[in-house]
């Protein structure tokens, strides 16, 4: 019987050791993949960088004011080049691909798609000019819709006034005399 409770006592001792090392193993692991992880997204800030700096001629050419467009990468989980608030530059799957979508009211679509770089600048400069055409043709709207407001002289407010006034002249007048001839 003392063999059959050394048994169980060595079998008690074994299981915590393994889980122990289980759970120290499991550790390892998670840790090795969260610095895979911030390897690969780091990677992906630096070839956002890339394109951001291959941007900087175009937006050299645009004009000061202009400010559709503010430019910067963030870092976030899913870190992004954005071109304007609605577009931006994303990696894609994995992780070689720049994928330049932009967000609309009817879902997100893409742009351009591709693992070269001057691709996805000359789709950012044709985005970039269709933008600012956009912006022109907004301006020009809205200065000929601008009517010139003519101010239209207050007399007739003047008028009704002398009116009422007139009115009210009189029927204090009739008032006067009716009382007057009542007590005669």
């Amino acid at each position: 019987m003392s063999n059959a409770q050394n048994t169980g006592n060595e079998a008690r001792d074994m299981r915590p050791t393994r889980l122990r090392d289980a759970l120290r193993q499991a550790r390892i692991e998670a840790a090795d993949r969260t610095g895979v992880v911030v390897e690969l997204r780091d990677a992906e800030v630096a070839r956002l960088e890339i394109l951001n700096e291959a941007l900087d001629p175009l937006f050299a050419e645009v004009p000061g004011q202009i400010d559709l467009f503010d430019r910067g990468v963030s870092q976030g989980e899913t870190p992004r080049l954005w071109i304007d608030v609605v577009a931006h530059v994303v990696m894609g799957r994995d992780k070689r691909i720049y994928r330049f979508v932009q967000d609309t009211r009817f879902g997100r679509i893409v742009i351009a798609e591709s693992h070269d770089v001057p691709v996805i600048v000359d789709a950012v400069t044709g985005y970039v000019a269709r933008r600012m055409i956009e912006r022109e043709h907004a301006m020009m709207v809205t200065k000929a819709a601008e009517p010139a407001v003519e101010k239209k002289p207050r007399r007739r407010g003047f008028g009704m006034f002398v009116l009422g006034f007139l009115l009210g002249a009189v029927a204090l007048f009739g008032l006067a005399l009716y009382a007057s001839l009542k007590n005669i």
